[in-house]
C-alpha cells in the first residue's frame, strides 16, 4: 500500500436536525469541525413512513398503468 495517499481521518461532531449531536470519525473538514445536517433519519419521510405523493405529469403514470394493466396476472 502506498504511503501518504489516504485522507486524514479524525473526530468531528455531527449535529442532527433536532439539535442533538454525536461524535464520530470522518474525513469531513478538520479535527473538531461540526457537520450540520439538513435532513436526517428522524425527519425524512423515507425513514419516518411519511406520505409519499406520486405526481402524474402529462399522464405518464396513467399511461404506464394502462400499458402494463394485464402484466403478471
Amino acid at each position: 500500500m502506498k504511503k501518504d495517499i489516504h485522507p486524514d481521518y479524525h473526530m468531528i461532531t455531527v449535529q442532527m436536525v433536532d439539535g442533538s449531536t454525536y461524535q464520530t470519525r470522518s474525513t469531513y473538514g478538520k479535527e473538531g469541525d461540526t457537520l450540520v445536517l439538513d435532513i436526517d433519519s428522524k425527519t425524512h419521510p423515507a425513514w419516518t413512513g411519511g406520505e409519499g405523493k406520486m405526481m402524474d405529469r402529462g399522464g405518464r403514470v396513467s399511461r404506464f398503468k394502462d400499458k402494463f394493466a394485464g402484466f403478471g396476472v
